[in-house]
């Protein structure tokens, strides 16, 4: 008599189906938060690294007793070197630091050969920044991911002899500053000090315009030059390279379209600068700049304080109480953030 064997069952081709469906659907309701979680984690290591600057700008506070310039005129071109590449022994970087020479311009001599203009301050860059490319020279540059505080929107007056220096803005940094923590009047706790920027920020400058009075767009100033290129210089003190204003909230499209400028496919969310620092052109006149911070971080940006808090700023904050967070001594109250 020969034994029944008992045969397994197998899958249907409907059943099959319905558990690839069941798998597709997990994985979409799994991604989005496989992504937040790593969002979560690029946003704590941009904070970390604000607050490692914070520390570095104290450290130098305590060895110099006042904060870096954000620039310096008249002191040649040694003095054209950012707060970054001043805080670099601070920063754990004194082999990037002492293969720089900071007494000649970050673009001449050593500085243009030794490759130090495209070295990746690790420190330096937002792991939330989607264009990290070096920026062609020569020499070759690293952009930079965040940048100091120039206040709201009149970052410097030049002296009509511009090796003369000038006058301040608002801000807590400025070309030939040598701030201290009692010119923080309104408080190093209610002061901004750095913040986060897009590299590659298109900008257009140097067309000589704006007034005191803060403007409500940047769009109707259009006799300057058109450059796809701002914030792509870690090593450059000038606003539109490693600085940012508050005169439009974090990540405002401000848009920039140059008359008869080379502005091939704009109009552009970008920047505004009247004239560059130091500039011979700018005797006697002002810097407006209306450089915005902006970020990766959806709907945020980080932000670094006087006194070494890192906080996060919404897109939404009210435009007055971020124009107040950039003024070091303006007196007004700060509201909630």
């Amino acid at each position: 008599m020969l034994r029944q064997t008992k045969r397994s069952r197998g899958f249907t081709l409907i059943e099959l189906l319905v558990v690839i469906a069941i798998i597709a659907v997990l994985v979409s309701l799994l991604l989005p938060a496989v992504q937040q979680a790593r969002e979560a984690a690029r946003r704590s290591q941009c904070k970390n690294n604000l607050k490692q600057i914070g520390l570095a700008l104290h450290n130098y506070l305590d060895a110099l007793k006042v904060f870096p310039p954000s620039y310096c005129i008249g002191n040649g071109d040694g003095g054209k070197w950012s707060p970054m590449a001043r805080i670099l022994p601070y920063l754990d970087q004194a082999n990037l630091y002492n293969l720089a020479d900071l007494n000649i311009s970050y673009s001449a001599g050593v500085n243009a050969t030794s490759g130090v203009t495209e070295m990746p301050i690790p420190i330096n860059r937002c792991p939330s920044e989607v264009n990290t490319a070096i920026r062609p020279g020569p020499p070759n540059f690293c952009p930079p991911n965040y940048v100091f505080n120039g206040g709201t929107w009149k970052l410097f007056v030049h002296a009509p002899v511009i090796t003369d220096g000038g006058t301040p803005g608002n801000g807590a940094f400025a070309p030939n500053s040598k701030f201290g923590p009692q010119n923080f009047t309104d408080g190093m706790s209610n002061t901004l000090c750095y913040s986060e920027i897009k590299t590659y920020t298109p900008n257009i400058g140097n067309g000589k315009e704006g007034t005191d009075v803060l403007p409500t767009s940047i769009s109707t100033f259009t006799a300057g030059k058109f450059s796809a290129t701002g914030h792509t210089e870690w090593t450059d003190g000038k606003i539109h390279e490693n600085g940012f204003t508050t005169t439009f909230t974090p990540n405002a499209k401000t848009i920039v379209s140059g008359v008869g400028t080379p502005n091939p496919g704009g109009p552009y969310i970008g920047d505004f600068i009247s004239c560059k620092e130091g500039g011979a052109a700018c005797a006697g006149l002002p810097v407006y700049a209306a450089v915005t911070a902006r970020s990766f971080h959806i709907g945020t940006v980080n932000v670094l304080l006087m006194d070494g808090a890192v906080r996060t700023a919404s897109d939404s904050i009210d435009l007055t109480v971020w124009r107040n967070l950039s003024a070091r001594n303006d007196g007004n109250p700060i509201g909630d953030f």
